[in-house]
């Protein structure tokens, strides 16, 4: 994802809202300013929750995967491969 913050006054931001969403979405955070000062940040709602922490805990992250019976756990029959241990000294 490219990032091109671009700096939009509140007033075009207002205007302009869909714009500024779209932007967010194709070209990554966008900052408002008022009275040339910086105000706000507009980003991704995902990025949001990733630094906001809203991720869920570890045992719903566990539960979320694959189920077990979609899971191959058949070992291969075939024996290891011979190690000559005289030449790795």
């Amino acid at each position: 994802m490219r990032v091109r913050t671009v700096l939009w006054q509140v007033q075009e931001a207002k205007q302009r809202f869909s714009e500024l969403l779209r932007a967010v979405e194709a070209d990554g955070p966008q900052i408002v300013t008022r009275h040339g000062e910086e105000v706000a940040v507009v980003i991704d709602i995902a990025e949001f929750r990733r630094l906001h922490g809203d991720t869920g805990d570890f045992k719903e992250y566990l539960r979320s995967g694959t189920g077990f019976d979609e899971l191959d756990l058949t070992r291969s029959d075939e024996l290891p491969r011979e190690i000559d241990w005289a030449s790795t000294r």
